[in-house]
């Protein structure tokens, strides 16, 4: 390597920011100028463009692109200090890994069968329990925030989802 070389990695402060944000930005161009157009397909009729199936994955795309933009310019420009860097991970229990699985085995298998309000509660309950979550009112949330996001995705968006079983 030259000198050159040495300088142009130098300049980058935090390697895994840098890296993280130019697979995400790879990964949204992909997302946003070739599979959103190409693989989702648009009803020749809209009354409204937000009715459009690509509306959120275009708006969820996008996002990510300015996101992974950010990502990299804090790589370049906030140094990684190892001592005091609250973003490294902590690796958590045997136990809490397998009941998040679970947890999402749960969401998975179920969703079809129980509906999205009865399998996010125990979904949630069950990533609480894998948590510690230890406070009884917290776990009002796992019941309000699945039916909250199941009631905005059905009547804000028009997001056909499986309420309840019937």
């Amino acid at each position: 390597m030259s000198s050159s070389d040495y300088r142009a990695v130098n300049r980058i402060k935090d390697i895994l920011d840098f890296t993280t944000g130019i697979i995400l930005l790879v990964v949204s161009l992909v997302l946003a100028l070739y599979l959103v157009p190409n693989h989702i397909g648009e009803p020749p009729i809209m009354q409204n463009p937000m009715m459009s199936p690509r509306w959120l994955p275009n708006i969820v795309s996008w996002l990510m692109l300015a996101f992974s933009v950010l990502l990299i310019l804090q790589g370049l420009l906030v140094a990684d200090k190892n001592e005091s860097d609250e973003r490294k991970f902590i690796k958590g229990s045997l136990r809490r890994f397998v009941i998040m699985v679970i947890a999402f085995l749960v969401y998975v298998l179920f969703f079809e069968t129980l509906g999205a309000i009865l399998t996010g509660i125990l979904a949630t309950v069950l990533l609480f329990l894998a948590h510690p979550v230890r406070t009884w009112w917290v776990y009002g949330f796992a019941v309000a925030f699945p039916v909250g996001v199941t009631l905005l995705f059905v009547n804000v968006m028009n997001v056909p989802l499986p309420l309840m079983p019937y």
